[in-house]
């Protein structure tokens, strides 16, 4: 399937989605290839066009983030994004038993994957700083997760939402470390994440 249809599928009608995705064999290699490498660049991307290319207006001043730091931060950000999506799917896989699941680090890295499309697509917001706000439509890859876990991970359906609310729960955790570790690599503040 290619990515256009993926996205679409998977945000508009992701209970059919994740049943197709179910069946799909995949490796890590292409589910990085086809799908995580181009949709984790969209945060990154339209951030770094935002903070240093188009810049925040207030009071009628515009400021722009110095374009080397802008570079740097989308870097940091785009990897953080590689590593998290790969280390959630480890985590998908290790709390599988604990609620019933079966462990299958594929499925696993595939519910990580394709759960945070609606995150990285909301992204785009970050393009133009007065939309960023928008950004919170990336909130629907809490539900996308919540469809996803019963359908791949085989987690009985009376489970779902407390397996659901300890990945989210560890996922936030993640993406704190992510972003604290890629702070601390540029050298200041989280603000940009």
């Amino acid at each position: 399937m290619n990515l256009v249809d993926r996205v679409k599928g998977i945000l508009l009608t992701p209970r059919l989605e994740w049943t197709t995705i179910d069946a799909e064999t995949a490796t890590p290699a292409s589910l990085y290839s086809g799908y995580v490498i181009p949709l984790a660049a969209i945060p990154a991307v339209a951030g770094f066009i935002g903070s240093s290319l188009i810049g925040y207006g207030i009071l009628g001043n515009t400021f722009r983030v110095p374009i080397t730091t802008g570079i740097s931060s989308a870097v940091v950000r785009y990897v953080g994004a590689l590593v998290g999506v790969y280390v959630l799917g480890l985590i998908i896989d290790g709390l599988a038993p604990s609620f019933g699941a079966q462990k299958n680090p594929i499925q696993a890295l595939k519910v990580a994957a394709y759960s945070s499309t609606a995150a990285w697509v909301a992204g785009i917001f970050s393009l133009l700083p007065g939309l960023r706000v928008l950004g919170i439509l990336g909130l629907y890859s809490a539900f996308l997760l919540f469809i996803g876990l019963p359908a791949l991970m085989k987690a009985p359906e009376d489970r779902a939402l407390g397996y659901t609310a300890v990945v989210i729960l560890a996922a936030v955790v993640l993406w704190v470390l992510v972003a604290a570790i890629g702070a601390r690599l540029m050298g200041y503040g989280s603000w940009y994440y």
